[in-house]
């Protein structure tokens, strides 16, 4: 044996569970190899995650040569049964080329062959198509050993052809580019924008399996604008972004490249990523330029969440996943607080969990803005107060009141004015801490008994001050209201008047889209 075929035996370590199977294949006279991704990945360094194996053996000869072993009869009209080896299932398939793809995903037939080459030639790339062997070596017949190492992602043969055989191969060219950053040649990436529109044959499921993955990787930036077009054949929802100049001085790229170079910014999560993608969807919808050219969009946050929801749908996410994502479209654009005791009310509002997430959207999307750095200190301010208060062991929810429901009784309180009491305490206490005995707070209980006049929300939603405007607005015609004070910084609703009615306060916000919090 050669230095270069020892060399390549280690530089692929197969396990002892796939030498075993090849090994008993190839005593039996049959050829086989390990082929696909897990060639790719041993030729790049990377730890393969599963091995496939390939043979010339067909399948029923596969069942008889390990008839002493557990075998599953996996997908004999494919050629591919699954062999217990070592405890470790390997599935082991008989070389073949494959018929017409009518379904856009499966072959409607295929043909057993007794070549290595004729199967590598059906595969989706070059860097997918090599097959190795301990007793034969690399099998290589595309070129995809020098593809893989100029990290140049191309189809086998047609890419046309290769595309329409299965159009999820689109997607997950675009996958491999932004994960491994691979460079897709000018042949193949013609075609991947010729036949976008194939995608329509893919189920909802698997384009969401590779959109997630493509977001997340680390080179998503260059193939979310590269390929625009093809994110948007499968979320029409964003289409309007892509080139939407914002005439505004606070941004220097349109929307779409806005939106991506925010998501870049923002930690390689799905669900941060979708939300830093989406965020703002809904500036198309609600742009507007005043007397001095300057580009506006009043409500942005509010269409973007609509917006959201509709992709969502049809992208079947985790119902919690779509949830946050959601809370945090719809959110991305309120304050956060500038002050401990505005940070400290917003952190009882939102959570930590939450506005943690929130605050790295924040970051993102001013790295994504690309023109107020200034912003990026003020954040990290922020950040400080968060820890600070979270050290202090502030008290954050009604739980952590010094009384409760039994001691409102006690007071004489009863039914759902024990809610709205606690409630109020919470609003006194979140500005200062130190309200938070039993004590002090029956002294504020007994000034909500002698000022009836008034009383304290903490509203969620407000992102600009023609939220402000909007709120007050809404609030003051209610007619026992005389006064509404409204602070942006913290969402603290201050209203003014006599027996205000608390469900009709509430409903009238929640119908204009924001959220009594506390």
């Amino acid at each position: 044996m050669g230095c270069g075929a020892i060399e390549m035996k280690r530089q692929f370590g197969l396990p002892e569970s796939i030498t075993a199977v090849l090994n008993r294949l190839e005593k039996a006279g049959y050829p086989s190899y390990v082929v696909g991704g897990a060639v790719r990945d041993s030729l790049a360094g990377r730890q393969p995650h599963d091995y496939d194996v390939c043979t010339a053996a067909l399948p029923q000869q596969v069942e008889a040569i390990f008839a002493d072993q557990h075998v599953i009869e996996t997908g004999l009209q494919h050629g591919t049964v699954t062999v217990l080896s070592e405890g470790q299932p390997i599935e082991v398939t008989t070389f073949r080329t494959e018929g017409n793809y009518s379904d856009g995903r499966r072959p409607d037939t295929v043909q057993f062959v007794t070549n290595i080459t004729d199967d590598l030639a059906r595969r989706d790339f070059t860097v997918n198509a090599m097959a190795y062997s301990p007793q034969r070596g690399l099998c290589d017949p595309f070129g995809g050993q020098v593809d893989l190492q100029r990290k140049r992602l191309r189809c086998v043969g047609n890419p046309d052809t290769r595309l329409q055989e299965d159009a999820l191969r689109i997607l997950r060219a675009l996958r491999f580019a932004a994960q491994r950053g691979y460079m897709i040649e000018p042949q193949t990436a013609q075609a991947l924008h010729r036949n976008k529109e194939k995608l329509a044959q893919v189920s909802a499921e698997r384009m969401t399996d590779e959109l997630l993955q493509i977001i997340c990787g680390a080179h998503a930036g260059a193939v979310m604008m590269e390929y625009a077009d093809i994110i948007a054949e499968i979320l029409p929802e964003l289409t309007p972004m892509i080139g939407f100049a914002q005439h505004n001085p606070y941004h220097k790229y349109d929307v779409w490249e806005h939106s991506v170079r925010a998501m870049e910014s923002i930690r390689s999560d799905p669900l941060m990523r979708l939300t830093m993608l989406f965020h703002d969807c809904g500036k198309p919808g609600t742009f507007s330029m005043d007397e001095r050219g300057i580009g506006h969009f009043y409500g942005h946050p509010v269409l973007s969440q609509e917006i959201t929801e509709q992709a969502a749908r049809h992208l079947r996410l985790p119902v919690q996943m779509e949830r946050k994502l959601l809370y945090l479209v719809r959110h991305h654009d309120t304050p956060l607080g500038t002050t401990v005791r505005s940070v400290r009310r917003k952190l009882a509002v939102h959570g930590e969990e939450t506005f943690r997430d929130l605050l790295a959207v924040k970051k993102a999307d001013c790295i994504g803005q690309g023109t107020t750095p200034q912003n990026m200190t003020e954040l990290l301010e922020i950040e400080a107060m968060l820890e600070q208060i979270l050290l202090e062991q502030s008290c954050l929810t009604r739980k952590d009141l010094a009384v409760n429901g039994n001691d409102l009784q006690a007071w004489g309180i009863s039914g759902p004015s024990i809610g709205r009491y606690l409630s109020e305490m919470l609003n006194r206490v979140l500005d200062d801490p130190s309200c938070n005995t039993k004590e002090q707070l029956y002294e504020i209980f007994q000034q909500f008994q002698d000022r009836r006049g008034s009383i304290e929300l903490t509203v969620n939603g407000m992102s600009a001050g023609c939220c402000v405007r909007q709120v007050k607005h809404l609030l003051e015609g209610i007619p026992s209201v005389t006064q509404v004070d409204v602070a942006l910084d913290s969402g603290l609703v201050k209203i003014y008047g006599q027996k205000i009615p608390l469900e009709q306060v509430q409903d009238t916000l929640t119908a204009a889209g924001f959220e009594v919090a506390i």
